[in-house]
């Protein structure tokens, strides 16, 4: 007579497989890659007027709030804008995307250091999404497999 604990871990276990082949590798890098895009191309376009043209507040930001060490102001807005431009980019399209997802790593981290300390458990989802593609990589649905990249 088998356990009723039993019945409960084998259908169980059958769900859980069905669901590990319907939801995949593929299926989940694509939604990291659009998701964390999304976030990081939508704070770049705040930075922007225009196609890629720097706007005053962007400056103002890095002046007052976004103060990050070793980098002029100037020089930061610039980087940040077009780093959120490019590298989102990059991921929706699947083309270098351990190293788009790395850069974006490493732009959450001085966030996270420098600039909104407090904002940890945001900075923590986006580094999750970000480390499961640099790990990973970009799936089927990608250039980076298309082109023998990955």
């Amino acid at each position: 007579m088998n356990h009723p604990t039993n019945k409960f871990a084998d259908h169980w276990s059958a769900t859980a497989g069905f669901l590990s082949r319907w939801i995949g590798h593929d299926l989940l890098a694509l939604t990291a890659r659009v998701s964390i895009a999304a976030i990081f191309f939508l704070s770049g376009r705040t930075k922007v007027d225009g196609f890629l043209h720097i706007t005053d507040g962007a400056y103002e930001l890095f002046r007052s709030e976004y103060k990050l060490p070793l980098i002029p102001p100037e020089v930061a807005a610039h980087v940040a804008a077009y780093a959120e431009h490019v590298f989102p980019l990059l991921l929706v399209l699947g083309l270098m995307t351990r190293l788009s997802a790395l850069a974006l790593l490493g732009m959450t981290l001085t966030i996270q250091l420098f600039v909104y300390p407090d904002a940890w458990p945001t900075h923590l989802s986006w580094a999750a999404l970000l480390l499961y593609l640099v790990g990973r990589g970009a799936g089927a649905l990608s250039l980076d497999k298309a082109l023998k990249l990955a």
